[in-house]
């Protein structure tokens, strides 16, 4: 090891700056206890008023504390230190989304249990030599099941022997039994970058070789590999996690929806041979720790995870993918803010470790980037083993309106019974959970709001219930208007996908369908079941919201409609058409994946819209090049930089003095204008008063020293919240 990587170290006496997971800025000082050393980065307790915290040694004392108030580090934690690139990675997270530091290391250190010494678990083996003892039938199993097997703890021996604990106390007393101690650390097998992967085309093969010559000697660089949905980029970018395994090094794989990865983690045991570490917030606390305690001791190997992954203590992290980099789910909006994709780019460049982004439908972020020369871009422009993209074809709702109270067009319902007919699989979109968006009384009007936010309640017909998306509020649905108490007068309105199955079930009576939602698909385990019944076509027609939109390759499936292909074009967002794009091609591309062609129905209104024109023509260069003209016009990103401060508070007047106070102090210049205080699409939300302003810049411009500079000469009221959210991706 070089000198410059060794941390640095302070003996008996010296003072430290601890930083604690607190929402506090900056580090506290200490004082190094006698009989103790401590290097940067070790994790220590420390006395915090009346309490120990846990914390991380920074850096050197900021000197702000006199000597005589100094308290002593309490003790040191048997657990590997935070490296050195992991603390300039919330160094520099908290710098940019203006965050608290504390509330960044907290992310890095988010299993408490792992920061302790696990404790080594008790297990008995026979011994060599039995003693003479009363042999009963229950003590004949035990001492059977443990003669030529390894040893085993008191539970499994008793559940194997079919006998009860206390019979292994009495085997030990006896001394029948030794006692052993294992780890309690699951071991960890290693993929096998040498096992044989799929074959790849020439076009395949030449980006892999190109990713795999950016891992090693390795250094900062950022690679997209820009692919239609079907081209094989996963097995592409796994020929350069193979090259880091080769060196030894880790991998970590973020994926937008880690409880959807059933088909990915297969690809992944195929390729390898072993399932690959998984990091994601249905893991238990046990599995948390454990796969924490891995990253950091550098035997886990691979680590595939949602975008927390990003902050877990890599002992020696050579290389960082991204997949379906363009998806929104990669922006965290609650707590610290910040867009897990952008980071991961700084983690790799802070790392100096080369980094693969990867999309059939790359954000224009990403583009612009490859054209700057920034990074460097690989295409995949045809489908993997010969399958053609789908046919793309527009149904005009005008011309061609389904009938009364129904949801499907003549065309989409004769493709359908088609399909069905020819034993192959049907794929309907619609990005509403729920039976119907909104429920009004057909005699007042009235209609059923959540109490604590700006939002209509959805009914959830299957479960009985009026539901809020935000906050969870629920009523059963009553049976009078609570305005107009007209018994039976509600109706619902719009379609969602529980309604829509509802008209699928009356057109073909004995179809075998599902509905694929977030409601009904919250783990790795419900996912995978999912994927095994389509696979094993025990389903004919999935009726799914954007959660089925990427990644899944189903051979037989090849009918995707759209069923309100213009959903997403509504409102203020100046990302609208982007998005709307991506996600519209992403579930298009489920369509015709294996030996059967495919064909895609989208139900619209705006067939001349620049984002429907684009996905019948298959022009996505047309459409990037409008959208790149339109976004620098009006200097949005990434042609401009966006800074949104949400003021909120339980109290609505608070709330508007805030906000104007904060518009009364607001930054100005020829680079900058600042828009509003206006009220928040979602003006209530949770039960809080929400609004919102938006600070404009040029691309140029360091908008956190402005920021900091605006909120610290804004006046200050009390229960109101400056939330600030640098990059914003969405403004409800």
């Amino acid at each position: 090891m070089s000198k410059k990587l060794i941390p640095t170290s302070y003996p008996p006496g010296s003072h430290v700056a601890v930083q604690l997971p607190l929402p506090f800025g900056g580090a506290y000082d200490y004082r190094v206890g006698e009989q103790m050393t401590v290097m940067e980065g070790d994790f220590v307790r420390v006395p915090l008023g009346p309490r120990i915290a846990i914390g991380v040694v920074w850096s050197p004392a900021t000197g702000e504390v006199p000597e005589n108030k100094l308290k002593d580090i309490s003790s040191l934690l048997d657990c590997p230190p935070l490296p050195k690139v992991s603390r300039q990675f919330v160094d520099w997270t908290a710098n940019y989304t203006l965050q608290a530091k504390g509330l960044v290391l907290k992310m890095a250190m988010s299993v408490r249990d792992a920061l302790e010494s696990p404790k080594p678990i008790t297990a008995y083996i026979r011994a060599s030599e039995l003693p003479d003892l009363r042999m009963t039938p229950a003590r004949s199993r035990i001492l059977d099941v443990l003669k030529d097997g390894p040893p085993r703890t008191t539970t499994e021996l008793a559940r194997e022997a079919a006998t009860s604990p206390g019979v292994v106390k009495g085997l030990y007393e006896a001394g029948a039994l030794n006692k052993v101690s294992l780890s309690p650390e699951p071991e960890i097998s290693e993929p096998d970058p040498e096992r044989q992967g799929v074959t790849l085309s020439d076009t395949q093969a030449t980006a892999a070789e190109e990713l795999v010559k950016a891992v090693f000697p390795g250094g900062f660089s950022v690679s997209l590999l820009d692919g239609v949905p079907g081209s094989g980029k996963t097995e592409v970018y796994f020929e350069a996690v193979a090259e880091a395994l080769r060196h030894g090094g880790q991998t970590v794989v973020m994926l937008p929806e880690i409880a959807l990865s059933a088909q990915w983690l297969e690809r992944f045991r195929a390729r390898f041979g072993v399932d690959p570490s998984v990091w994601h917030s249905d893991l238990t606390v046990s599995q948390r720790r454990h796969t924490w305690r891995a990253v950091a001791e550098g035997r886990a190997k691979v680590v595939v995870g949602a975008r927390s992954a990003l902050f877990l203590p890599y002992l020696n992290l050579k290389l960082i993918v991204v997949d379906e980099e363009h998806d929104g789910a990669f922006k965290q909006e609650e707590g610290v803010i910040y867009n897990a994709r952008d980071m991961a780019v700084v983690r790799a460049r802070l790392g100096q470790i080369p980094i693969t982004l990867a999309s059939a439908t790359p954000s224009l972020e990403t583009i612009i980037n490859v054209a700057g020369g920034r990074y460097t871009g690989y295409e995949l422009p045809v489908r993997h083993a010969g399958a053609q993209l789908p046919d793309i074809k527009a149904v005009n709702m005008i011309k061609s309106p389904p009938p009364r109270g129904q949801w499907l067009s003549p065309a989409l319902t004769i493709a359908i019974k088609q399909t069905i007919a020819a034993g192959e699989q049907v794929l309907l979109f619609l990005n509403r959970r729920g039976y119907a968006p909104l429920t009004l009384c057909r005699t007042c009007g009235h209609r059923f709001q959540c109490p604590r936010c700006t939002a209509w309640l959805v009914e959830h017909r299957s479960a009985g219930r009026l539901q809020c998306h935000h906050c969870g509020f629920h009523i059963s649905p009553p049976s009078e208007c609570p305005e107009c108490k007209t018994e039976n007068s509600l109706v619902a309105c719009g379609p969602g996908v529980e309604r829509l199955a509802e008209e699928i079930q009356a057109l073909i009576p004995n179809i075998r369908m599902t509905i694929a939602a977030s409601d009904n698909i919250q783990s790795p385990g419900a996912a995978g079941e999912l994927v095994r019944r389509i696979e094993n076509h025990a389903v004919d027609l999935i009726i799914g919201t954007q959660i089925v939109a990427k990644g899944y390759h189903f051979p037989l499936l090849t009918l995707v409609g759209v069923i309100d292909a213009d959903l997403g074009l509504q409102g203020g967002d100046p990302r609208a058409s982007e998005r709307t794009f991506q996600l519209l091609y992403q579930v298009a591309g489920r369509a015709g994946r294996g030996e059967k062609p495919g064909r895609v129905l989208l139900q619209t209104y705006m067939p001349k819209h620049p984002v429907m024109l684009a996905l019948l023509s298959g022009d996505k260069d047309q459409f990037i090049e409008i959208e790149t003209k339109a976004r620098r016009e009006a200097m949005m990103p990434p042609f401009g930089r966006l800074v949104a401060l949400i003021v909120s508070g339980p109290i609505e007047s608070n709330v508007d003095y805030a906000a104007q106070a904060l518009a009364r102090s607001a930054p100005s210049g020829p680079n900058i204008s600042v828009l509003g205080p206006a009220p928040a699409p979602i003006a209530l939300l949770r039960g809080l008063h929400r609004r919102r302003l938006l600070l404009k810049a040029t691309k140029d411009t360091a908008v956190q020293p402005l920021i900091r500079q605006w909120i610290s000469r804004s006046e200050k009221y009390k229960k109101v919240r400056i939330q600030i959210d640098v990059d914003p991706m969405s403004f409800f």
